[in-house]
């Protein structure tokens, strides 16, 4: 922590002086960005890219990869986590854990060499899957970082620097169960408020949002633990809705108040885990998870809310994010491609699905697939296995047809850490390792 920072009464450490105003300063241009929706081009800035849906804005791929794959431009070693990396500019945000600490390291997306470096301390030991953490996606807006650790502490720091500039631990102020995995919601930003999947205990904490620039508690809201599926904010039925998945339910918030708009049952108790991001499609809402939970489809006009299916053989993904398909003008979005299984299921065991959502129909699958997960690039699928494969296919609704299939990494669990897209250059990691691959212009 900053020796400039003191500790606000609501239990936010924040800088003092004239480090706060530029802080303040650029927290604006941040909010001008996240409320109109507006990216650079190329940016891969937060979880699932530009627009949380896991398309890259902006990038043109290579035609063709050369036969062993697309170049490697550089590499460095990386400490524990599941957490992928955020790009802004020439800048790469990676979030990893090393010894006592979690660490916050900013690096050259040219080179890969490290610009700044910020350590805080962390003691979280494993949960199910042994690994350490961190889990959440870092998160750039403007000159601001956020992050959000294992243990709950979410933190903001200077993009050009890394300093801090307030921190919360949600665990002690808000004292949530620990999951099965640690924390592992990755916040969203809308406006100047931090939206964060926390699950405290008491009525009314499941969801806070938090003053990003001061970090101080903006509203409470929704009574459920956390889960690991990332919150979204779109525009649906003509109003800007919050969608928060938590432990056992999908709710819909005003985003700049915290006013539940409608709430529906999707989860299961026991060992399950509600983790993949939901996925709006006009005034539709779709959600997916394993453990004999299946899809819920959810229609929304801005008013009211009604369960349109839920069906358990449609979609079952253990975390994995759906990604739309390319959109056909004055044809509504409808389409999906899916990682069908779970990672834990044994190579081979998972499928990719292209789904006709509001029909409710598979209209093609591709079996006999290690599970990972899927971003699109135009009209290109590019799915990363849990075993260290590229996989580059088409992002067709009429057949499944693949162009290409390198493996590139060689860990196992690869697939858990989400990959970026940014200025041609994909960004991979596995257990040990962060690659930079030259994939694209």
């Amino acid at each position: 922590m900053s020796q400039s920072a003191e500790k606000s009464p609501d239990g936010c450490f924040c800088m003092r002086g004239q480090t706060l105003l530029s802080f303040l300063i650029c927290s604006a241009l941040a909010c001008l960005v996240f409320q109109t929706g507006s990216v650079l081009a190329g940016d891969w800035p937060q979880l699932l890219g530009p627009n949380r849906d896991g398309i890259a804005v902006g990038e043109t791929l290579a035609e063709r990869w050369s036969r062993n794959g697309p170049e490697s431009l550089w590499q460095q070693e990386v400490g524990s986590g599941f957490a992928g990396v955020a790009v802004a500019g020439d800048r790469v945000i990676l979030f990893d854990r090393e010894g006592p600490s979690e660490v916050v390291r900013c690096l050259d997306s040219e080179s890969g060499k490290q610009l700044w470096k910020s350590e805080s301390p962390c003691r979280y030991q494993g949960g199910v899957s042994g690994d350490k953490g961190p889990r959440c996606v870092p998160l750039i807006a403007g000159h601001q970082v956020f992050t959000f650790g294992v243990e709950g502490r979410l933190q903001c720091l200077t993009l050009n620097d890394g300093k801090t500039i307030w921190q919360r631990d949600t665990t002690k102020d808000f004292r949530p169960l620990e999951g099965y995995f640690g924390v592992g919601s990755t916040p969203v930003l809308y406006k100047n408020l931090l939206i964060v999947n926390v699950g405290g205990r008491a009525d009314e904490t499941a969801i806070v949002a938090f003053d990003a620039s001061s970090g101080k508690t903006a509203w409470t809201s929704f009574t459920d633990h956390a889960s690991y599926s990332s919150p979204i904010v779109a525009d649906i039925g003509g109003a800007p809705t919050a969608v928060v998945v938590t432990r056992l339910n999908v709710t819909g918030l005003n985003p700049e108040t915290g006013k539940i708009l409608f709430t529906f049952p999707f989860g299961a108790r026991g060992p399950t885990v509600n983790g993949a991001t939901p996925v709006v499609l006009g005034n539709h809402i779709f959600l997916s998870a394993s453990y004999n939970i299946g899809s819920l489809l959810l229609r929304f006009d801005g008013q009211s809310a009604t369960e349109v299916r839920r069906d358990e053989e449609l979609l079952a993904t253990q975390y994995a994010t759906a990604v739309k398909a390319p959109r056909i003008p004055g044809v509504p979005d409808r389409i999906v491609f899916a990682i069908d299984g779970r990672q834990d299921s044994g190579r081979g065991s998972a499928s990719l699905k292209c789904i006709d959502v509001i029909a409710g129909k598979v209209l093609w699958e591709e079996t006999g697939l290690d599970y990972g997960t899927v971003i699109r690039s135009s009209n290109d699928l590019i799915i990363l296995t849990c075993t260290g494969e590229l996989i580059r296919a088409e992002a067709s609704p009429g057949k499944y047809s693949e162009k290409s299939r390198h493996t590139v990494l060689n860990a196992t669990d690869s697939g858990y850490r989400l990959p970026a897209l940014s200025g041609g250059r994909l960004y991979i990691r596995d257990d040990s390792v962060l690659k930079c691959l030259q994939v694209g212009k």
